[in-house]
């Protein structure tokens, strides 16, 4: 194979000297050094993170040209550049990887060589005349790093959001409370220590975690609110240097548009640069949420235990062969996924945290890494929400026998005759059952405590289990 000729490549200039770029690309020479400096996940900015990016970018330009802060016939193909990144387009050049330089400087250079190169290709120049649209000049005209960054995040993390989680969330709470619905009537025992508890509901279990979603919904919904503030126009250090007056205000509001969410300036952009915690709280109610995620997925596990040595009160579907060895077997393989992507989300947020109580004075520099981990914990959370409707919870089929059965044996039935019989001849009439195996009415009449239609009432599992009228359907 022949040596590539000089042809296939441009040379760029920055203050540190020149390098030569690969003719192809539309990445530059920061972008270069970066790839260069940061050989280390492999892992690329996430798609959602581009587009955030590209978009401030997009706003950016059209504010600075109503501004008449920058030419209308460069904002107008920066514009058009940032439209076909947003379609899909040359997403295999924002390359630099997710740890890199501190505040994302690396990555921000390369979403504005990328834009500036293919501005110039709309404008009929080559790549790398920065003289005519270049990546400092115009595509970051009354920007910085460390403005853009922050802001980034926030809109990134409010499309993840709205594009992906919420619906799964939503996908997720509704099957729940189509098989509550399903499972009303089928009597369980109750469990509590993994011991007998009072018998309960199988739908009401169901409702419960749907429960458990939509106050999580709401938690996460409220704890976003903060993202909605932006800092950009701070420029480098908050104070808006080499910003137009007016252009804070007319680059949220066109941001807003973009995006269609009510954005609005942060009251003070010095403080929205220097605080991470509008992520952090995002990123605590996510985990939150996973916590809760994990023990409905052990749960479901536990219910679905066996077939022949389990509770196997449900059965979820079987979606894939169990074993390497063992024919016919299937595991819980849904549930098991949604606990490990939990247990992810809640390592990221640990690292969200120590990452945003890391920055000193005007800047938090440790922002890469606080990117990443929560635009990233949104997706796989809310990847992982729909995919466990879709392919577990909605295929639920209840296995009432069973439920019946572990219902009626369950010691803990005794709690009902406590206001009849006593507790203390309710904890006899326990231990002798466990003891002989002997039923507990059995063991009721034989010690003439009560008559057969007492038990009867008493001992009635649909009204055992039946919630107060107020929680009722």
């Amino acid at each position: 194979m022949s040596e590539p000729t000089r042809s296939h490549y441009r040379t760029e200039r920055d203050s540190m000297g020149e390098r030569q770029i690969p003719s192809s690309a539309y990445y530059g020479i920061q972008t270069l050094r970066a790839i260069e400096n940061f050989p280390i996940s492999g892992i690329k900015p996430l798609p959602t993170y581009v587009d955030a990016c590209v978009l401030i970018k997009k706003a950016a330009a059209i504010a600075n040209s109503q501004l008449d802060c920058i030419p209308d016939d460069i904002a107008e193909a920066i514009i058009h550049a940032a439209d076909e990144i947003l379609a899909g387009q040359f997403r295999d050049q924002f390359v630099v990887d997710v740890y890199q330089a501190g505040a994302g400087t690396s990555h921000h250079m390369n979403v504005n060589e990328v834009l500036a190169n293919r501005a110039l290709e709309i404008l009929g120049e080559d790549k790398g005349n920065y003289q005519r649209v270049s990546p400092n000049d115009h595509l970051n005209y009354g920007q910085s790093t460390n403005d853009v960054i922050p802001t980034a995040i926030r809109i990134g993390g409010l499309l993840a959001l709205e594009n992906s989680f919420y619906p799964a969330l939503s996908k997720a709470i509704a099957a729940l409370d189509h098989q509550a619905l399903e499972f009303q009537d089928i009597v369980k025992s109750g469990r509590t220590h993994l011991q007998d508890a009072v018998p309960v509901r199988l739908g009401e279990s169901f409702r419960a975690w749907a429960q458990i979603l939509r106050d999580h919904h709401r938690r996460i919904e409220g704890a976003a609110e903060d993202l909605q503030q932006l800092g950009l126009g701070g420029s480098a250090t908050g104070t808006g240097l080499n910003t137009h007056a007016k252009y804070r205000d007319r680059v949220a509001q066109i941001l807003a548009e973009l995006i269609e969410q009510p954005l609005q300036p942060a009251p003070h952009l010095m403080a929205a640069m220097q605080s991470m915690a509008p992520f952090v709280n995002v990123s605590g109610a996510l985990r939150n949420l996973a916590q809760d995620g994990v023990k409905i997925s052990h749960d479901l596990r536990l219910m679905d235990s066996g077939p022949n040595t389990g509770l196997r009160e449900i059965q979820l579907p079987p979606v894939q062969p169990g074993s390497s060895i063992m024919p016919g077997k299937y595991n819980p393989v849904m549930a098991e996924m949604t606990s490990m992507v939990c247990f992810q989300v809640m390592g990221y947020d640990s690292a969200i945290a120590l990452a945003a109580q890391a920055g000193q004075l005007e800047l938090n520099v440790m922002m890469p890494l606080i990117a990443y981990n929560l635009i990233h914990s949104i997706e796989i959370l809310g990847n992982t929400l729909d995919a466990l409707a879709q392919r577990c919870i909605e295929g639920i089929h209840a296995r009432s026998d069973h439920c019946t059965n572990y219902a009626e044996a369950s010691l803990a039935l005794v709690t009902a005759l406590n206001p009849h019989i006593g507790y203390l001849n309710a904890a006899e009439v326990a231990k002798e059952s466990l003891e002989t195996g002997k039923s507990l009415r059995k063991i009721v009449l034989e010690r003439g405590l009560m008559s057969e239609a007492e038990l009867a009432q008493v001992l009635d599992l649909k009204k055992m289990s039946a919630l107060p009228d107020s929680y009722e359907l």
